[in-house]
């Protein structure tokens, strides 16, 4: 029964739209402005726009938040590119990652390397990584990285590259992280 009802809604629609196209053809042949271009009707499948994605390229996103770290985090030195065993070790440790292989090793020379390691005083104090889509994070590469920062007690930043990452909301998502 639940079909029937989504089939008559979009028979709905669909007459709706009908009714409001011949009714703007009309109008513009007896040459009368049409209401429907003074204010658009909203559609229920239409949502609300997401975020404007900002095109960068990788080393374009890399030194805006270098430019970012060097300014607003000046307490802090940082590393790019940091490979995950440079702070963790060549160890391999069991991480359940996959509840399927529960006895998969994981070592960190298999992780994403770190984008952004701060540090201070010499001593690492937090992990930035960037992506490039909501689903970079759950890639083996990128898990082993956050389990390997966790594991060091380091709080791991996330941004995803696709969206605009304006500068006020990166520093206050670092700041948020006790950094």
């Amino acid at each position: 029964m639940g079909w029937q009802n989504i089939l008559k809604n979009v028979v709905r629609e669909l007459k709706s739209t009908v009714k409001e196209t011949v009714r703007e053809l009309d109008q513009k042949q007896s040459g009368q402005p049409s209401q429907a271009a003074e204010q658009p009707s909203p559609k229920p499948w239409q949502q609300e726009s997401e975020p404007t994605p900002v095109y960068r390229t990788e080393a374009q996103w890399v030194a805006y938040f270098r430019e970012i770290l060097q300014t607003e985090f000046s307490q802090y030195t940082f590393m790019e590119h940091v490979p995950v065993p440079d702070l963790a070790g060549y160890v391999g440790d069991e991480f359940q990652l996959y509840k399927t292989r529960p006895r998969q090793v994981y070592q960190a020379e298999w992780g994403e390397p770190y984008t952004f390691v701060l540090y201070q005083a010499g001593v690492p104090r937090g992990v930035v990584m960037l992506g490039d889509g909501h689903s970079h994070d759950c890639k083996v590469k990128y898990l082993i990285a956050r389990k390997y920062a966790q594991k060091m007690n380091l709080p791991y930043i996330n941004f995803y590259t696709q969206m605009p990452n304006e500068r006020g909301y990166v520093i206050d998502r670092i700041h948020r992280f006790g950094i």
